[in-house]
């Protein structure tokens, strides 16, 4: 079933990441394939999807500058969901999000991943209301397809907004780990927008830095570009 339809915008964008990861990161396909090959064929006990919460807080802030970070709001995961831990001023969310939302489907269940991302007001509105959502279904013990089932059935009721203008997220931690199928991504940025044709952005054509990919399920496509900086202002090789 999830592969006959589109799943989460998070983890549907992970193929460009794996992408960004080969460039950037000179991975071959046979040390992907390798690292593709253990298996979470079902969910782990709860609490090994849990942090300190200190340190949570800390590694969602490294997903962007501290000049975005330093006033955004932060959230953490909660047994019943992600839930307020430090109030923002700024418009921004830091979020660290677990492999329902930021992983491959190898990885949907790894217990070990942990994304840190730092989402401006748009795209709080608009696509981590979706992934916090996602959350709250895998806690209250739904599967993965009906997960996907009723995200997809969500949007085309209209339950969430649609892509706002100027949606965006930023991925530039150098801290974080995206999974076995590959462990750490590459420093970028992803912009969100309602299903559009991504060569309007000149995405995926020779020698352009954006790459693409259209959600048709959940009516957004999400472009990536990645950046030659991590947050800390150090230089990503």
């Amino acid at each position: 079933m999830r592969k006959k339809k589109v799943g989460a915008i998070a983890i549907r964008s992970f193929a460009l990441l794996v992408a960004l990861g080969t460039a950037y990161l000179g991975m071959g396909k046979r040390a992907m394939a390798q690292g593709a090959k253990t298996t979470y064929p079902s969910m782990a006990p709860i609490e090994q999807y849990f942090m300190d919460r200190t340190a949570e807080i800390d590694l969602a802030r490294s997903a962007a500058p501290e000049s975005i970070s330093g006033d955004a709001e932060v959230m953490v995961l909660g047994r019943h969901g992600f839930e307020t831990a430090v109030t923002g001023k700024n418009g921004f969310v830091c979020i660290v999000e677990r492999s329902w939302t930021s992983a491959a489907d190898p990885d949907f269940w790894n217990p070990k991943v942990r994304t840190p991302i730092c989402y401006n007001a748009a795209g709080a509105r608009s696509v981590l209301v979706r992934n916090t959502k996602r959350t709250d279904l895998i806690l209250a013990g739904r599967t993965q397809a009906q997960v996907d089932e009723a995200i997809v059935a969500a949007v085309a009721n209209k339950e969430f907004p649609a892509m706002e203008p100027g949606a965006i997220c930023f991925m530039m931690s150098k801290q974080g780990y995206g999974g076995d199928s590959v462990a750490h991504w590459p420093s970028h940025l992803m912009f969100y927008v309602s299903l559009t044709d991504p060569a309007t952005w000149g995405a995926g054509l020779p020698g352009s830095p954006i790459l693409a990919m259209s959600d048709t399920q959940e009516h957004v496509t999400t472009f990536v570009i990645g950046v030659q900086r991590w947050s800390d202002g150090t230089e990503a090789r």
